[in-house]
């Protein structure tokens, strides 16, 4: 197993799980491939390409594909399932609004890109586009498309009821074909709280679409916009479009370059037994999200001291948005995977992200020996069953178990520059990190910790409350062990359900010492079948 916790592990595999129902009922970003674009739906009812006149509004069905476009969205994204994907090129489709080549398509298509490429009727090459403005809520977002005196489509003003006929323009599956498919609507209000956008109400309709539809519009058979189809249920057979009435509230705003409940990222909250938050796959430059430092595959688990998606739906997120105007300061706390750290900030204020909790920086004014900093190494008990890093400098190690009077209780690994002086002395560092189930039926909370005493050899600390993604407990803290500056810490932590006991002891000398503290405790793994 990677240096990577269990913890870590357990939480990837659901997310794991999650982006697969994601990929099923989602109209995400479609990577645009030669294979993509071979094996696209034939079974669409393709419009004629009939262009109207330059700088004028798109009429009829036939004249919807002048104003329809290809977007294809370049970039870096973190996906829970596949991890970071450099390069990717996604493809969503949008629609031109105006003469100008202003366009309406979908926040997750353009998000977090590096630049876009946008095809129109009838070019062969791709012109260049910016993104003006965006709303992660509402999942709109605006685009200005090099050049002017575009075609373009007008909104619908008739009322959008149950079986109202509509259709689907767009490029499923980043097709360069542009396709046109028939339905209706099947339900005018259907939830719109969902993992992927927070709105009052979405258009339920019946028209086949599939990821590449994304952004296009749901157009009447004169060729006006009821809404843009945003999403899709394949294994329900239902898909899901922003209705004219939602979009017209905060389009004007987008247009005029205002973000709109946003904070720059590309994401979907998820929920599990163990973690709820917001999934970051990619995060706009210069945005409030980016400037305090959040990046592609954190997590956003709590916003303003409110834990975030504990429905699995954006609903929260957005209406902490919703009650603050833009430039708020918003307070934030961070799960970031690839370091296995806990990191906390605020939004629109003056400084990027700094750990939430660092055992270092908690013992650093009570360890007042300096020392130069380690590098690491992964080790695991006899039985590998249990897997930290540590200093290479700590090589002595002893992985034959939990010995408690003799009796092995659990696997347990010990490692220090010398066991002897470690157990021995107060002048050298090291760790011991046990688990057991056995000790479950003789212990309750907290008893290892009472058990384990230096009163009368160390100063007693305090206790304090420890929590990560899948643990919890508490630890002690004891310094001026001996009468010197050595400081020990002991963890006791359990994780849910409560199948076995953590014990990690671990002895500081030096300000290296601190940090090796941070990185066994962030790094220490039961690895269990």
């Amino acid at each position: 197993m990677s240096t990577a916790a269990k913890r870590w592990t357990v939480l990837l595999f659901t997310f794991g799980l999650i982006a697969a129902a994601c990929g099923s009922s989602s109209d995400d970003i479609t990577t645009t491939t030669a294979a993509a674009q071979s094996t696209a739906t034939t079974s669409t009812t393709a419009a004629t390409t009939t262009t109207a006149e330059s700088s004028g509004a798109a009429t009829g069905l036939k004249g919807v594909q002048s104003a329809v476009v290809r977007i294809v969205a370049e970039g870096s994204f973190v996906d829970p399932e596949y991890g970071e994907i450099d390069n990717a090129a996604g493809s969503g489709s949008g629609f031109i609004i105006d003469p100008s080549g202003i366009a309406v398509t979908n926040n997750h298509v353009v998000t977090g890109a590096a630049f876009l490429q946008v095809y129109v009727d009838g070019e062969d090459e791709p012109r260049n586009a910016k993104t003006i403005g965006v709303s992660e809520c509402s999942d709109l977002a605006v685009i200005d498309i090099d050049g002017a005196g575009f075609p373009y489509l007008e909104w619908w003003d008739g009322d959008i009821v149950t079986g109202t006929d509509i259709y689907v323009a767009g490029f499923p599956l980043g097709d360069p074909e542009y396709t046109l498919t028939e339905g209706i609507v099947s339900k005018e209000k259907a939830d719109g709280e969902t993992y992927w956008a927070s709105v009052d109400s979405v258009l339920e309709h019946t028209a086949r679409a599939m990821g590449g539809n994304s952004g296009g519009p749901l157009v009447t058979e004169d060729g006006e916009v009821v809404g843009i189809h945003y999403s899709s249920w394949q294994d329900r057979d239902i898909r899901y479009a922003i209705s004219r009435d939602e979009a017209s509230k905060i389009l004007d705003d987008l247009t005029a370059g205002s973000d709109v409940t946003s904070i720059g990222v590309n994401g979907e909250a998820f929920a599990n037994d163990d973690l709820s938050g917001i999934w970051v796959s990619a995060v706009e430059s210069g945005s409030p999200a980016a400037n305090v430092g959040i990046k592609g595959g954190d997590v956003i688990t709590r916003m303003e001291g409110i834990n975030l998606a504990t429905d699995g739906t954006m609903s929260d997120y957005c209406d902490i948005l919703r009650s603050h105007e833009p430039g708020d300061p918003l307070s934030v706390e961070i799960l970031r995977f690839g370091t296995e750290e806990v990191l906390e900030g605020t939004l629109n204020g003056d400084e990027e992200l700094t750990l939430a909790f660092s055992f270092a920086e908690e013992l650093a004014e009570d360890v007042d020996t300096g020392s130069a900093a380690y590098e690491y190494t992964e080790v695991y008990d006899d039985d590998g069953i249990l897997v930290m890093q540590i200093p290479t400098t700590w090589a002595d190690i002893d992985g034959r178990g939990w010995d408690i009077g003799g009796e092995i209780i659990g696997p347990g690994i010990a490692a220090a520059p010398s066991l002897d002086g470690f157990y021995t002395s107060w002048d050298v560092p090291g760790v011991f990190f046990g688990a057991s189930d056995v000790l479950l039926e003789t212990i309750a909370p907290s008893d290892l910790l009472e058990s384990v005493d230096f009163t009368g050899t160390c100063t007693y600390d305090g206790r304090s409350d420890y929590e990560d993604a899948v643990y919890t407990g508490a630890y002690d803290v004891w310094l001026d062990c001996g009468g010197t500056p050595t400081a020990i810490v002991i963890l006791e932590a359990y994780p849910t359900p409560q199948d076995f006991v953590v014990f990690v002891q671990i002895q500081v000398v030096s300000d290296a010492d601190l940090e090796a503290l941070d990185v066994i405790l962030a790094s220490f793994d039961v690895v269990v079948d």
